[in-house]
């Protein structure tokens, strides 16, 4: 649907309802099925996102495909365009089990609490809280950044420069929020108190799309360029910006993390590998993991210095151990094509989500007795989102979102009976 259209642009939507080639050609590939709103849903569905995303869903009832769209577009004042796209899909793509994840009971316990942001279809991901308990996300597709206050529930929204549409934001010492610009290689600072913002352009025209970020102690910011195949390293106090290229062709670093010592590590979506980086020269140590086809990402660093990274090609949850050299991997509970994305280290338990059941999948793996247990992930009342980053609060909850249904989730996190973590 479209990305943050509101009411007032319905009559443009109408206008779009003649396919152009471009979409077109998105319907074909997806092979949407014939029938009556076939053309309508290519039109506007496919504006901004395949029809794939589609044809992969869960399927839905009527009335929660309605509830669906309503997170993308109001189409409230045209009852008749909503009922011939609705129609379409609930014929079409009615609710099947084909994804629905293998889920494992135990004995911890969680609660999910929920926002649904202000924009419609601004693909809202990534949410990092700050040091006086604010949340900010990215509002990929809206070209923005938000914050919410979590105590009053209340909202504002940032719109950024043109064209950056934000991938990923982070927090440095002082309060201040960037952003990386995937869309037009830059990276952003936005002062909450002014709420001016700086742009920092990337040095190497090749260097297109920053994607996530992060600092270190010393207040140098960490970030991977996934299609670019770069890491980078921005001193925010010279504004020097510098760049080192992965030498596996189409690595695509994609996740990073700082560890004990201050070193950053990646990970590489495109091949089987973690990247090490030397901090003061930028030289880049690839670790290969066991099977070739793994692709990796994001990666979290355990206090013990434990690498965990999730096997998102192979279905599988993994632990490098930068000492030993020892990998070690475990098969995911709904298996090989639940593509584990997102990862977390919360007080020495491992936290993950299987990005591609539905609904989407809250895992937990305790690496001492190497047991699972896993969640179903709402998403109101349906469940269409997706985890693509989780990052833990200072009381040792969780924060991840559903980037498909504008939601930002904070997952309270409560201990089994006699656990000692």
């Amino acid at each position: 649907m479209s990305r943050y259209v509101r009411s007032s642009v319905v009559g443009a939507l109408l206008v779009a309802l003649v396919p152009s080639a471009a979409t077109a050609q998105s319907a074909r590939d997806a092979a949407l099925p014939e029938g009556v709103g076939k053309q309508t849903v290519e039109a506007v569905c496919t504006a901004c996102h395949k029809a794939n995303m589609i044809t992969r869903s869960s399927g839905y009832s009527p009335d929660h495909w309605r509830e669906l769209i309503a997170t993308m577009i109001d189409l409230s004042g045209d009852a008749a365009l909503q009922d011939q796209i609705v129609g379409y899909l609930a014929a079409n793509f009615p609710p099947h089990a084909k994804l629905v994840p293998t889920l494992v009971s135990g004995p911890a316990k969680v609660a999910f609490k929920e926002w649904v942001v202000p924009t419609l279809g601004q693909r809202s991901r990534d949410p990092i809280q700050a040091a006086d308990g604010t949340i900010w996300w990215a509002g990929q597709f809206a070209n923005l950044i938000g914050k919410i206050d979590p105590v009053s529930g209340k909202m504002t929204e940032y719109p950024l420069p043109d064209g950056a549409y934000p991938h990923s934001v982070t927090l440095d010492a002082a309060g201040n929020v960037w952003y990386t610009g995937n869309k037009n290689g830059t990276v952003g600072m936005l002062d909450p108190k002014t709420e001016k913002i700086i742009v920092y352009n990337m040095p190497d025209p090749a260097a297109k799309d920053p994607h996530t970020a992060i600092f270190d102690a010393a207040g140098i910011l960490w970030f991977t360029l996934q299609h670019s195949n770069m890491i980078g390293r921005l001193d925010p106090r010279t504004g020097a910006v510098k760049l080192v290229t992965v030498e596996t062709p189409k690595a695509r670093p994609y996740g990073i993390k700082i560890d004990a010592v201050g070193t950053p590590w990646a990970s590489c979506n495109g091949s089987n590998c973690l990247i090490r980086i030397d901090p003061a020269t930028m030289a880049l140590t690839e670790i290969k993991l066991p099977i070739p086809e793994t692709t990796v990402r994001r990666l979290d660093i355990a206090p013990d210095g434990m690498i965990w990274y999730v096997n998102s090609s192979q279905g599988r949850l993994g632990r490098y151990n930068p000492e030993t050299g020892e990998i070690k991997e475990w098969p995911s509970p709904s298996g090989k094509a639940s593509h584990p994305y997102a990862i977390a280290v919360v007080d020495g338990i491992v936290w993950y989500n299987e990005s591609r059941r539905r609904p989407d999948a809250l895992v937990r793996f305790d690496p001492r007795t190497e047991t699972f247990q896993s969640w179903a992930i709402p998403s109101g009342g349906i469940h269409a989102g997706i985890i693509r980053h989780m990052r833990a609060t200072r009381e040792g909850n969780l924060l991840i979102h559903q980037s498909s249904t504008n939601r930002i989730i904070e997952v309270g996190l409560t201990r089994p009976a006699g656990a000692t973590q």
